[in-house]
This record gives C-alpha cells, structure tokens and sequence, in this order.
C-alpha cells in the first residue's frame, strides 16, 4: 500500500498549509494544496464523477482549511462537493455536516442549548422590526447586545448595541439579525480564552486580551499562554461535542459572575496566534488525528464467530 494522499482546501498556500504539508510530510503522506474553486462534480471521467486536480484517483482523505466565500450557489457546489467526497469513501477532516452546523452561529447556539452548555442568550430572526423590538427590549432592562455577522469571522462586523439607532438595514446584515446578548466582564476592555479541541479531547488553550471589547488577534488582541483548568477543558469539550467536531476552535468567555460561557465554536479554526503561545506543534496534532482515523477506517472488519 502506498503512501495516503490527503487534500488541504485552500485558496492560498500560506503559513497554515505549509504548516499542515510539512506535519503530513513527517508522517510520509501525500499531502498538497488543492482550490475548491478548481474542483467539481460530473464532468471528468474521474472516480466517482468528482473531479479533483492533481491525479486521477479520489484522495484518502480532505482536510478543509477554508471554504472560499461566493454566491449562495457557489457556496452550496462547494458544500456538495464535501458532501460527494464522504459518499465516496473520503476522510473529510472536518466532516461537513460540521462545517455548515459551526459556519451558522445560529445553529451553533441552538446546538449548544440542546446541549446543555452555556452560552449567552441569542437571538437570529430576519424581520427589522423584530430585531429592534429585542434591542429595545434588551436596552431598556440595562443590557446591551452584539450584533454578529451571520457567518463571520475573525472578528469582522460585531456591532456593541448600546443605542436602537445603531440597528442597520436587512440588506446591510444580509438579511439576518444575529444578536447575542453582551458579556459584561469584571476587568475593563475585554478577555476570552481560545481552546482548541482535537480528537475530542482540549489540547492547547490561550488567552486573549485587549484594550477593547473585541479580543480577536486580526483586531489587535494579544494572544498569552493560559493554563488548561478543568473547567475550561470540560467546557471546550462538551462543545465541540454539541456539535459533533473532530476538531473545533472554541471561545469562551468568563462574565462578571465568575461563570464561563462559550461565545463561538469554529470548525475550520487558525491556529497561528495560538502557536505563538503553545509548545506543541498543532498542525503535528492535526495530522496525526487524521493519520489516526484514516488507520481505523483501512482496518479490516473483525471477524464474527
């Protein structure tokens, strides 16, 4: 048997995937760097009727390091493409019943209170009026809101909701209102922790702190070492299980009452900032966690007798 062959997604070959190429190269597999925007389905000659650049054969396994924005169409090809992939015996790291549950924050949150972890109270509707009835509602019991792109990231478009006017358009939010209710926090200007979850189980953790409300490092946080407690392992994990991750980024945030609640669970995580902080290598652990399943998956059955 040869080498395995896995496929990063990525539009780009930066400091993450030449990460992941050197982590899948320790473990002699074949790994490169492939565009969704290259790939399609029913018009090649490939197995399967998928069409993967790079060789004829369907690779073992596909790790998504990001699925490219684009129309709702576009989107949903891509999606599909994930989709075909696992119907036709692929590995896909993380599955992508994963990715389309953490890439809405709504059906997060709605995961996670089935779940039974605790998360600040949220609401997503696309009505205007209904979206300001809740603002109104919030405001005038003394508490404030953010207002967070439905699928965004990185920290892009929060909005800190102390003023009904500061509500936009439907056609500026896309359509939806996704509002969560602001943590107020002991400290001034803002702290959360990143925990990073692989193979279920939390496996690094770092804490992120700011001047301001928004602890992000792509809007200037600064990213320290944190020490993995219980409680912090116990929570990361039970959310990353809410959503059925193989391996998630989770937020989570300490209020003013001493109770830690998880903002986001991120199912196609950066980890750079956090490797600035953490001894061991990430990107190793990834690989080997997806090495691992791949063995279990090319195990033959046990017999029965």
């Amino acid at each position: 048997m040869g080498s395995p062959s896995v496929i990063i997604f990525s539009d780009n070959t930066g400091w993450h995937e030449e990460q992941l190429l050197a982590a899948f190269a320790r473990r002699d597999a074949d790994a490169r760097v492939v565009s969704m925007r290259d790939c399609g389905i029913g018009f090649t000659s490939g197995r399967g009727g998928l069409h993967v650049p790079g060789s004829g054969m369907l690779p073992d396994a596909a790790l998504v390091r990001a699925v490219p924005d684009g129309t709702f169409e576009q989107v949903t090809l891509r999606l599909g493409l994930l989709h075909a992939l696992e119907e036709s015996g692929v590995t896909v790291y993380n599955p992508v019943r994963v990715i389309e549950r953490t890439v809405d924050k709504a059906m997060t949150t709605f995961l996670l209170l089935q779940a039974g972890v605790p998360t600040p109270l949220t609401w997503a509707c696309e009505s205007a009026a209904e979206a300001a009835r809740i603002v109104t509602l919030e405001l005038n019991a003394g508490r404030r809101l953010v207002l967070k792109p439905l699928f965004g990231n990185c920290g892009r478009g929060l909005i800190l909701m102390d003023s009904p006017d500061l509500l936009p358009a439907a056609e500026d939010v896309d359509g939806v209102y996704y509002l969560q209710r602001y943590v107020s926090q002991q400290q001034p200007g803002g702290r959360d922790w990143r925990v990073f979850v692989i193979g279920d189980r939390a496996v690094a953790a770092m804490e992120r702190v700011s001047s301001q409300w928004i602890t992000n490092r792509a809007r200037g946080g600064q990213c320290l070492p944190a020490v993995l407690t219980e409680d912090l392992r116990t929570l990361a994990e039970s959310a990353a299980a809410a959503v059925g991750a193989g391996y998630a980024g989770v937020d989570i945030i300490l209020d003013e009452h001493g109770r830690y609640l998880v903002l986001e669970v991120n199912g196609i995580p950066a980890w750079r900032g956090l490797q600035t902080v953490h001894p061991a290598g990430i990107a190793d652990l990834l690989a080997e966690d997806l090495m691992g399943q791949l063995r279990r998956a090319q195990q033959p059955p046990s017999a029965v007798g």
